[in-house]
């Protein structure tokens, strides 16, 4: 039996294990989500210290909040995209407009316990946004690895990639910006495989150090990040911004913004799930702990916030236990804000944009595709053209197309319905149960009556093939059709399946007749 003094002994030892993990962990995500805050900051258009508010809200604030206990919260690369159209649409003061009602819609839809319905959305249509996504991030920030400034839009940004090659080499400082930049996106891609210290060390602050030590110490002739104070650089919304919220355009960036952010974090809790053994996320809380967050992050005229994949998986990777991990990251990024504000301005601007095509080619499922279109090739289709949408129009209507499309394969695969033959057709022959779709039934005596049995779920979009197997079934024999085996009957399916009747009966096959079913619109009686 253990003693009271040994089981307080081994409580102490266990408190102070998990607040060392947790306080390790939390200086690992500290170091992925500085770069990160800043780069996604500079995409969006907008001061970088405006992405270090969002992440120290979604430390502090977001952190603080029950739902998932190890995600972490911050400015995502998902929502780049959108919010540097908002900007450039409706300008910076009313971003912060957009974000807090954004939030708010957060918090009703968690009280609503709207969450979890979320998880319905199609895996092919969110890995579809995020590889548009992801396409847009790779073209865009293409430019800024040369310090070149990106047409506004994404069929400009692609017509001008030929361009970009020429004034890229007939310029010797656009190519010591692509060194830079290139270089980057190398130590990206080589850092996590030494393994020993990329678990120390995350590659992101490894890539903009080296870069901002090269640049810094060889002087070189390259961009870098402009750096304000962290109050001149807020952005509260005022009267005349709330306003706004009176135009379609804005009420439908809001709407973008709180879809695409709830889903992003909530399939991101999903992820990190798996992850651990832990507590698991209860997504209605999660849901309103984004949506405090959000909110909080318009009032300051900061960046929209969702929990973000990257930062979550180096928190678990890097062995936190509870939510103090999280917290004490947005502590560390408040401290170093507060404290080391100049260091952002040794921060080139090639470098940032490596970090975020980094990003955006890793948003691109490509080894999944592959293995999607052999076997799911209408969720690859789904992918594609929701991928395309983004690129071509934008985040919110690119996603929309893509649910709409993913709605119509769901009908057109459930929509299955083939006719049986179940009744003797001939001497001593049973042909019970026997699919048939289409051809001459086999020879049966004159004017045995047909009985064909219609099975599966019968919607317009199956309605030609239905109609030309019934006309393909014998015409010198009378023919009772069965729809007792019918899951859904639609309008369109019995208006067309009752004139079938009347006009068979008409043409002097009296046995013509329908059996078995309720023909009231969508239901099917036994």
């Amino acid at each position: 039996m253990r003693s009271p003094s040994g089981s307080i002994s081994l409580e102490r030892t266990t408190l102070r294990t998990t607040l060392r993990s947790d306080l390790l962990a939390s200086l690992v995500v500290f170091l992925v989500a500085l770069p990160l805050c800043v780069g996604v900051a500079v995409a969006s258009g907008v001061p970088p210290e405006l992405g270090l508010v969002t992440g120290i809200v979604g430390g502090l604030v977001a952190g603080l909040l029950p739902g998932s206990s190890l995600q972490v919260s911050g400015p995502a690369a998902g929502l780049t995209v959108l919010v540097y159209e908002a900007v450039q649409t409706h300008g910076l003061p009313v971003l912060g407009v957009l974000v807090l009602a954004a939030g708010l819609l957060q918090l009703a839809m968690g009280a609503l316990r709207l969450g979890r319905w979320f998880r319905a959305i199609s895996v092919a249509v969110v890995q579809g946004m995020l590889a548009g996504i992801g396409l847009v991030l790779v073209t865009g920030q293409a430019y800024g690895l040369a310090d070149l400034t990106a047409p506004g839009d994404a069929l400009g940004k692609l017509r001008g990639l030929p361009g970009l090659v020429r004034e890229v080499l007939g310029s010797a400082e656009t190519l010591v910006a692509l060194a830079v930049g290139a270089g980057t996106v190398l130590v990206l891609a080589v850092w996590p495989r030494v393994r020993a210290v990329a678990r120390l060390v995350p590659a992101p602050l490894v890539a903009v150090g080296l870069a901002a030590g090269i640049v810094g110490v060889c002087e070189l002739p390259v961009a870098r990040i402009e750096v304000r104070g962290l109050m001149d650089a807020l952005q509260p919304p005022g009267g005349t911004d709330f306003a706004r919220l009176a135009e379609v355009g804005v009420l439908g960036t809001v709407v973008a913004f709180t879809l695409i952010a709830s889903a992003e974090s909530l399939f991101s809790a999903a992820a990190v799930d798996r992850m651990h053994d832990g507590a698991r996320t209860d997504y209605d809380k999660e849901l309103m702990a984004q949506g405090t967050g959000n909110a909080v992050c318009g009032v300051l005229g900061a960046l929209p916030m969702t929990a973000v994949i990257v930062r979550s998986s180096a928190n678990v990777q890097a062995g936190a236990r509870t939510k103090l991990s999280r917290v004490l990251h947005g502590v560390w990024l408040l401290v170093f804000v507060v404290l080391l504000p100049q260091v952002l301005g040794l921060i080139p601007v090639a470098a940032l944009a490596g970090v975020l095509v980094y990003a955006g080619w890793r948003l691109i499922p490509w080894r999944e595709f592959a293995g999607l279109w052999r076997e799911h090739r209408g969720e690859a289709v789904v992918l594609t053209v929701t991928a395309v949408a983004v690129v071509l129009t934008n985040l919110f209507e690119g996603v929309l197309l893509g649910l709409l499309l993913a709605v119509v394969k769901s009908a057109w695969e459930t929509s299955h319905v083939h006719l049986e033959i179940e009744e003797p057709v001939g001497d001593g022959e049973q042909r019970d149960g026997e699919r048939w779709d289409g051809g001459t039934p086999a020879e049966a005596p004159a004017g045995a009556p047909l009985r064909v049995r219609v099975v599966g779920n019968a919607t317009f979009l199956r309605l030609p093939k239905l109609l030309d197997q019934l006309a393909e079934l014998p015409h010198d024999r009378p023919v009772v059709l069965d729809l007792s085996g019918l899951r859904h009957l639609d309008r369109a399916c019995r208006t067309a399946l009752e004139g079938w009747a009347a006009e068979a009966k008409c043409a002097g096959r009296a046995g013509a007749d329908l059996a078995g079913a309720d023909l009231a619109e969508g239901v099917v009686g036994k």
